[in-house]
């Protein structure tokens, strides 16, 4: 019997996992949390096989979490908006499968079982999507350059903050929008955040 944890903030959407879960043959959902601390402490106490877990928990810090302190405990996301960037990003991340919360009921228990026996379960179309996600053409100076602009910070608290000069931040913001064919900052960081390089 595969034991199940699902860590989901939405009470409905859990309750709907739980109830397609449980009545799947092989498959005991053992523990559900709503939020990050829950999902772990929950896993920690049932120590399931497979966690389910909902990419706007946050699902990368719990999988980063599970992965430390529950290393025999797969993990599974959901999206309800996945694009190739995030699924790269919690594929890198110790997550084994990654699914649209959209998945067929059958196709979701078979991913988890996949999980529970170490493999990958990628649903075809973002796997597709993800393979042919492009590379990071930005550097690390260019992505804290990025980072820091996505709070809203201008040129000269970046600068601050990287003790560089304005001339050079605007430099490094002028080869980001370039590389990244955006039409200003804020597109930028949002074409970098879809592609998973934020």
């Amino acid at each position: 019997m595969i034991q199940i944890l699902i860590a989901e903030h939405r009470p409905l959407v859990r309750r709907g996992l739980l109830a397609t879960l449980d009545n799947e043959p092989g498959l005991r959902v053992v523990a559900e949390a709503g939020c990050p601390e829950e999902a772990v402490r929950a896993a920690l106490r049932s120590r399931p096989d497979v966690a389910v877990v909902d990419l706007d928990l946050p699902g990368l810090a719990v999988t980063a979490q599970l992965a430390e302190q529950a290393p025999g405990c797969g993990v599974l996301i959901l999206s309800a908006a996945p694009d190739p960037g995030k699924v790269r990003k919690a594929l890198a991340g110790n997550a084994l499968g990654f699914m649209s919360l959209c998945v067929r009921p059958e196709h979701l228990a078979e991913g988890v079982r996949q999980v529970a026996a170490g493999h990958r379960a990628v649903e075809a179309g973002l796997a597709a999507a993800a393979l042919q996600c492009a590379a990071n053409p930005l550097t690390r100076r260019e992505l804290d350059v990025l980072r820091i602009a996505a709070g809203g910070a201008r040129s000269t608290e970046i600068a601050d903050q990287l003790f560089l000069s304005v001339g050079t931040v605007r430099n490094h913001l002028s080869r980001i929008m370039c590389k990244t064919g955006a039409r200003n900052r804020l597109d930028a960081v949002r074409i970098a955040s879809d592609w998973g390089w934020l």
